[in-house]
């Protein structure tokens, strides 16, 4: 069996292990509102909607020009190629915005508002920054903008150590993925969008990383199509390599005839937080296959009908795998006795509808967003935390629940509270589903 090994961070930062989260298909009041003051003073349990999964819906991807347009992927590494060449402060038409990554994580800088945002800089601060060390083929291509005539590009500046206390000095540092992903208002369109665009640009740096040698003789590769796709270096090979998506069934298992659903946990969880089971696809085998498959060998449950739900990129994974696509289900169990595998999971058990909703507590979510919020101002401002984000970790008020599940940002938040909650979106409107829906095809 293929291990769900790294899906979630190591212990170090259990934390952001219950972030891996779902969305679901509207967008929430203001956190303003009177819907969410009255919702925090009275209760703590619902279910978080959003328009689309985080890191779908990148802004950069639905603009992007095609062709021998300006703004194409060919005509804007032509361009950057003689930018580059070109003496510092000649006129361009079109701006070059460039996003730099070390070690996995974006360069980020807080905005006056306290709120984080991608530090892009511009060609020739880049160039003033590396110098001669600057070559075309150091950048991908993330997509552009034909309304400002922006491109924008990513960089990998791992081996550049020295430039991390220059950005410091400049209020920017570079911040794990998974920490912006926690820190991220799931209400900020705008926020939402600097994520998914991030995760796009970590999931390609990351596969460059992985892809410098050809698979099939040996040789180096060298990257075309402005870094979105590599070639074989060797004329007689030339083989294409494209980018790695690694699919992972997660699915919520459902009893129907005594309305329950199985959660599991796993001993790097945090304390209290259950989820779903999840696995990756074996070759050779259908997405329902896995489904069946895996929950068989996690909890010795037997799977009948398998249902579509949603599915979510998720480029927070470890470097060797740069980018899962985590494909959502419902899988109606057809037994009901529980056997866990003590090598997969810590323990599994079967949750009425009305422990879930308990689960769904709106104030932890909450209150780990503003946490890693105040952890990223903090390390763009320079200012060391005295304590850990898991000590942060706590409800200022209120009892806290006996269990929770992962929050907004993870496919298995969806998947849950579309289960828990059927007749009610967020803002308790009536609806006429008795039954998850089969597709959710419009999120």
């Amino acid at each position: 069996m293929l291990k769900l090994h790294n899906l979630l961070p190591s212990s170090s930062s259990k934390l952001l292990s219950s972030y891996i989260f779902s969305l679901s298909t509207k967008l929430p009041p203001p956190l303003t509102s009177p819907f969410y003051r009255q919702l925090t003073t009275t209760t703590t349990t619902m279910s978080i909607n959003l328009r689309t999964h985080a890191f779908a819906g990148n802004p950069l991807r639905s603009r992007t020009s095609n062709g021998v347009e300006p703004l194409s992927p060919a005509a804007a590494h032509e361009t950057l190629k003689t930018r580059i060449a070109e003496s510092a402060g000649e006129s361009a038409s079109v701006n070059l915005k460039v996003l730099p990554f070390r070690n996995g994580r974006p360069l980020a800088s807080v905005a006056s508002s306290d709120t984080w945002r991608l530090a892009w800089m511009g060609l020739e601060e880049v160039k003033g920054l590396l110098g001669a060390n600057l070559s075309a083929d150091s950048f991908v291509y993330l997509g552009s903008d034909a309304e400002e005539d922006s491109v924008y590009w990513a960089i990998d500046l791992s081996r550049e150590s020295s430039l991390v206390a220059k950005f410091g000095a400049m209020k920017r540092c570079f911040v794990e993925l998974r920490t912006l992903m926690v820190a991220t208002d799931w209400v900020d369109l705008k926020a939402m969008g600097n994520l998914a665009i991030a995760g796009h640009a970590r999931a390609l740096l990351e596969w460059c990383n992985i892809s410098r040698f050809c698979g099939h003789c040996g040789e180096k590769t060298v990257p075309v199509e402005a870094g979105r796709r590599k070639q074989c270096s060797d004329e007689s090979c030339k083989k294409r390599i494209y980018p790695r998506v690694d699919p992972v069934v997660i699915m919520l298992v459902i009893d129907s005839k005594n309305d329950r659903a199985l959660l599991s946990k796993q001993s790097r969880f945090v304390p209290r937080m259950w989820s779903c089971l999840a696995g990756f696809i074996e070759p050779g085998e259908s997405l329902e296959e896995a489904v069946r498959r895996e929950t068989w060998e996690e909890v010795g449950i037997e799977v009948g009908e398998v249902v579509y739900h949603s599915s979510q990129p998720w480029p927070v994974g470890p470097n060797s795998m740069p980018c899962q696509l985590m494909v959502g289900f419902f899988a109606y169990a057809k037994s009901l006795e529980i056997n866990v595998d003590k090598e997969e999971l810590e323990d599994a058990q079967w949750h009425s509808r009305e422990e879930v909703r308990k689960a769904l507590t709106f104030a932890e979510y909450k209150k780990a967003q503003e946490t890693a919020a105040a952890k990223v101002e903090q390390m763009c401002k320079g200012v060391e935390k005295t304590h850990s984000l898991s000590t942060d970790f706590n409800v200022e008020s209120g009892e806290l629940a006996p269990m929770f599940v992962p929050g907004p940002f993870a496919i298995a938040h969806h998947l849950i509270s579309s289960w828990a909650f059927p007749d009610k979106d967020v803002n308790g409107i009536e609806c006429h589903s008795k039954q998850p829906s089969a597709s959710m095809s419009n999120l």
